[in-house]
């Protein structure tokens, strides 16, 4: 396919788009999710949820649909766990997303205590609670005009030095660990929080060269949300700093204490491959150096002894999180961890959670799924699971290194989820509209990595975990190491080990940069990722991690672009450069290789942009508050609680408020709008979505491309266009996906599965 030649952008205004979900016109005031109408309409049972599977096979990739689509007939072959017959009448757990203006959500839980049923947790970081109510007084609850969403209390489940190598992380970064010790950035002073099974605090790839312990924090949320099937009960409480309610809260969270704080075995591993450090004794075992070996760790347990857990114990994780992060510097969160869903991320709980994260500044890196290859062995779009499918955070594909460290035959792996996301929402004339949005956003290292493995924390007895055990030929045999307590390793694959290497990364370019915002960390990795060859935009993202290059940028801007985004002092197109600096030569050189930057950013969901302006000048997406995906642009802003004898103001967050954003430039002169150089998406002629990301970055690396001459201007909550019509953007339209033979498969996206390894393929590109 030759390159498309430049055109000249004319000065029309684009369509009006909608600025929030009422505007989008859903069927009712409130969205009940799929999966559970599927039970109110008879068609499920206790013991399973329908979903639809299309017979059809096709020699073209299928683009599955994930379980809870409303045209579901076979079943999907999974325990329903939120819901029981209690003495006689059905009842559901669910978490209710409400736009009222009462943190507190006092008429909200009165109208479910009057129903007949239980609020079991307030989740004031997204306005929403988890409520036990009888199934058929949903319909009810949903039609209020204070609820937004209605959705089951889902099932979660879990999504592996080399890695310095690989990633460019001794380059221009830091100089080869010593084991003791590091010179450059690594991490120090940024606190990275685990969303997973645990974090074994008293492994040694988790403590400093003094041996001290690097997880700062312990904290157990299983069962905060949800303690029994009892009616009636109202657990909303208030968690004002200081107060009784909080610190009772705080003590029965914390898990310090615990002996075997990861039985599970995930959540150390990936916490290790963030930011673990080489073992120091256990002979044979390659160098395990995480991303960035001297950060915090803070251990937020939401999976359990098997790996499993519940949407509402993930959100009230997150929420912890958020409470915690300034206190605690807690810039980073990784999670790796995925649940079903087919909401629109407007109303997804999980996505409304991240995005609250995001608002109050931390970079959330989230695992793109194991469910890139469907049944029938073939590649299967369409499957990035919530909360990946979110605009704001950072969505991680896998990329297998084959054991070299040389980054020229790097690959995708076939198990790593593609995009673009399926959440939808149904409109006013009871159509499906599908989100559609680009990711994954980018690709790490996710393949047979080795690094630590948790056992119980006692040298007389340590039990090893779960999946250690049953796993043992495949994770910890073909190591061939002694396993010695306390520096105990095995090997893990999956794209729940390729996030945490980019929520490492991001915690050095926040140790180089301070003042960076989490959709600029999120920017700068993208641009100067390295595109692999072959792999399309739904595939790698905007390419391979490159910490070198990432670096190099970051340490150009200024830092103190988080706070005066904040203030709201920074005014679109303001210089963004350091005194004296200038931006870097968009390449790097690798392990001996050079090659160029991809230049690609994803905005809007469903943008391509690139360009020096980006990071020369403020783009007021850069602001952490402020997310934009397609015909939508909403603005989350923290209200805290006010001073008081034990917090001083602004530090923890109260509640947050979902607005439509104010008029204002979003992307400002001079950047280039890509998108058009990607054409309309087909996958025979591999354009749009399709195309392969290392063609588009050859493109902008040769000049094409249209500079965005008046930027990009957001009216009352309606997106105009002004050069550039944003009204869909790179979209896979399902009438052309049907004319070019490409399946569309009801399929399901799993949860986030346990991948052992995965090898080279005959065929793999």
């Amino acid at each position: 396919m030759g390159r498309p030649t430049s055109h000249t952008l004319t000065r029309a205004v684009g369509t009006l788009l909608l600025g929030g979900l009422a505007a989008m016109g859903p069927a009712r005031a409130g969205t009940i999710a799929g999966d559970l109408q599927a039970l109110l309409d008879g068609a499920g049972s206790l013991s399973a949820i329908t979903s639809g599977t299309s017979n059809i096979q096709s020699d073209a990739p299928s683009l599955a649909r994930p379980s809870d689509s409303p045209q579901t007939t076979a079943p999907l072959m999974q325990p329903v766990r939120w819901a029981r017959n209690v003495n006689g009448t059905l009842q559901v757990h669910a978490i209710v997303v409400s736009n009222s203006t009462d943190p507190a959500l006092a008429s909200l839980r009165a109208f479910v205590l009057a129903a007949g049923g239980s609020v079991h947790r307030l989740h004031p970081s997204m306005s929403a609670m988890t409520v036990q109510v009888p199934a058929l007084l949903v319909p009810a609850l949903a039609l209020r005009s204070d609820v937004v969403s209605v959705t089951p209390n889902r099932s979660t489940q879990r999504a592996a030095s080399t890695l310095e190598r690989v990633t460019g992380a001794l380059n221009g970064v830091r100089s080869a660990s010593t084991k003791t010790s590091y010179s450059g950035l690594d991490g120090s002073g940024v606190g990275i929080a685990v969303l997973d099974s645990g974090v074994m605090a008293a492994h040694a790839g988790l403590k400093n060269a003094s041996g001290v312990a690097r997880v700062a924090r312990n904290v157990n949320m299983l069962g905060t949300t949800q303690v029994s099937w009892a009616t009636g009960v109202d657990s909303a409480t208030s968690l004002a700093p200081g107060s009784l309610a909080q610190l009772a809260y705080e003590k029965a969270v914390n898990n310090t204490t615990a002996t075997h704080h990861d039985p599970y075995g995930h959540g150390t591993h990936v916490a290790a491959v963030a930011a673990g450090r080489a073992a120091l004794y256990t002979s044979g075992t390659p160098d395990t150096t995480g991303m960035a070996p001297n950060a915090k760790v803070f251990d937020v347990k939401v999976l359990n002894d098997q790996g499993q857990g519940t949407l509402s114990d993930a959100i009230e994780g997150i929420q912890w999180v958020i409470y915690h992060a300034k206190e605690y510097n807690i810039r980073v969160l990784n999670i790796s961890l995925a649940a079903d869903s087919t909401e629109t991320w407007l109303t997804d709980p999980l996505c409304i959670a991240v995005r609250s994260a995001t608002a109050a500044g931390i970079t959330v890196v989230v695992a793109a799924g194991n469910s890139g290859v469907n049944g029938a062995g073939k590649k299967a779009y369409g499957t990035i699971s919530s909360p990946g499918n979110d605009p704001s955070v950072i969505t991680v594909g896998s990329a297998h290194t084959h054991d070299t460290l040389a980054r020229a035959d790097d690959t995708v792996n076939h198990f790593s989820s593609r995009g673009p996301t399926r959440g939808a929402y149904v409109n006013v004339w009871g159509q499906r509209v599908v989100d559609n949005l680009l990711k994954p956003d980018l690709v790490a290292p996710g393949n047979r990595i080795v690094s630590a493995m948790a056992t119980a924390a006692t040298s007389s007895n340590p039990t090893w975990n779960y999946l250690a055990s049953t796993y043992a030929p495949n994770l910890v045999t073909p190591l061939g190491i002694t396993q010695r307590f306390g520096e105990t390793q095995m090997l893990l694959s999956g794209t729940s080990i390729a996030a945490p290497v980019v929520a490492g990364a991001a915690a050095v370019l926040l140790q180089a940069n301070p003042g960076l915002t989490p959709p600029l960390v999120k920017a700068i990795l993208q641009y100067t990722a390295q595109p692999l060859p072959g792999q399309s935009l739904v595939e790698q993202g905007a390419g391979l991690l490159n910490l070198s290059g990432a670096v190099a940028l970051a340490k150009a801007l200024r830092t103190d672009i988080a706070s005066k985004a904040t203030a709201g002092s920074l005014a679109a197109g303001t210089s963004l450069l350091a005194s004296g600096a200038t931006l870097p030569t968009p390449s790097s050189t690798i392990n001996g290789s050079t090659f160029n930057w991809s230049r690609t950013v994803f905005a809007g969901g469903q943008q391509l942009v690139s360009g020096p302006a980006l990071f020369s000048k403020f783009q007021p997406v850069w602001d952490p508050r402020i997310t934009w995906a397609g015909k939508v642009a909403r603005k989350r802003s923290v209200v805290y609680w006010p001073a008081s004898t034990t917090a001083a103001a602004n530090t923890f967050p109260k509640s947050f408020v979902d607005t439509a954003a104010p008029n204002q430039t979003l992307l400002t002169a001079g950047v280039v709008q890509a998108t058009g150089l990607a054409g309309r998406s087909s996958s025979v002629g591999r354009t749009g979505v399709f195309l392969p990301t290392a063609t588009l970055a050859s493109w902008l690396a040769s000049g094409s491309g249209n500079p965005l001459y008046l930027g990009v201007m957001h009216s009352n909550g309606l997106v105009l266009s002004e050069g550039l019509v944003l009204s869909e953007g790179l979209v896979l339209s399902e009438g052309l996906v049907l004319s070019e033979g490409l399946v569309l498969s009801e399929g399901l996206v799993l949860s986030e599965g346990l991948v052992l390894s995965e090898s080279v393929k005959a065929g793999e590109p």
